[in-house]
């Protein structure tokens, strides 16, 4: 029986995909900073508590996970949070605080794999990006910028993993329905620079509408199985319609015409 380890599975797309592959027979080591927070987990999901910032906190994350099991198949680096603001109203502590979390955190927890990887000639990374990993939006400099590094950090590890019989994968959620947006996000606002309230101004605006476009978090579980299970060389894998046109969007047009586009859709 195969075995997983998540990080960040207190809720949302983390949650989700540790209850999917549960429901799949796997082995499943569901991470999270405090285990207290654990809920509607199979009876049968080991819960270990990880702080993906702290290197000894990760060591007995993996070590106790391939000691339950006697292995280690796949892990699924989803732990992350949002700083959303004007780059101004951001502190410096936010900014180191969103690259240790979600870019050395990751980097961190893929580190602690290898050599169980290496040694067994096999595994899988999954790294849980998003949309703004290749397309960016207003007051989302600090945020898209550590799933930009989350990107490029996987592409460059595909050719190591490569030589140690592993790959990587990234997954690329789109507006899921989660808590995300008030368990993970944290707004950066300063009243006095009122040069940027045109942003803010429509940045709430458009909160409804991404409400009401978001999609399930089982979305991301089901892109997630099907990065760990398709048994090709993909690397990218949208999770969502929205994702899916969003890219396809980018993905046609060239930079100009995307910024002009993407202005009048926030009305700015």
């Amino acid at each position: 029986m195969p075995t997983v380890l998540i990080t960040g599975t207190s809720s949302g797309i983390g949650r989700a995909t540790a209850k999917y592959f549960a429901s799949k027979g796997w082995n499943v080591a569901a991470t999270m900073r405090n285990p207290d927070d654990a809920r509607n987990l199979s009876d049968d999901t080991m819960v270990l508590p990880l702080d993906v910032t702290d290197r000894e906190s990760i060591q007995k994350a993996v070590a106790g996970t391939v000691g339950a099991f006697g292995a280690l198949d796949v892990l699924v680096n989803n732990a992350g949070f949002a700083v959303i603001g004007a780059l101004e109203a951001v502190s410096a502590e936010q900014i180191e605080q969103q690259f240790a979390v979600n870019v050395l955190g990751t980097m961190a927890m893929t580190q602690a794999v290898l050599p169980q990887f290496r040694a067994q000639n096999s595994g899988t990374v999954v790294n849980i990006s998003s949309i703004v990993g290749q397309i960016t939006y207003p007051l989302g400099a600090i945020y898209d910028a550590s799933k930009f590094a989350v990107e490029g950090f996987s592409e460059a590890m595909r050719f190591e993993l490569e030589t140690i019989g592993a790959t990587i994968k990234i997954v690329e959620p789109g507006l899921i329905a989660s808590d995300f947006g008030t368990r993970s996000m944290q707004f950066a606002h300063d009243p006095k620079l009122t040069a940027y309230q045109p942003l803010v101004d429509a940045m709430g605006a458009m909160a409804a509408k991404f409400t009401e476009m978001a999609e399930p978090a089982d979305v991301v579980a089901e892109a997630v199985w099907q990065a760990v299970t398709d048994g090709t060389e993909t690397l990218r894998y949208p999770a969502g319609k929205a994702a899916h046109a969003a890219l396809a969007d980018r993905e046609k047009l060239d930079d100009l015409t995307f910024y002009a586009k993407t202005k009048e859709r926030f009305g700015i």
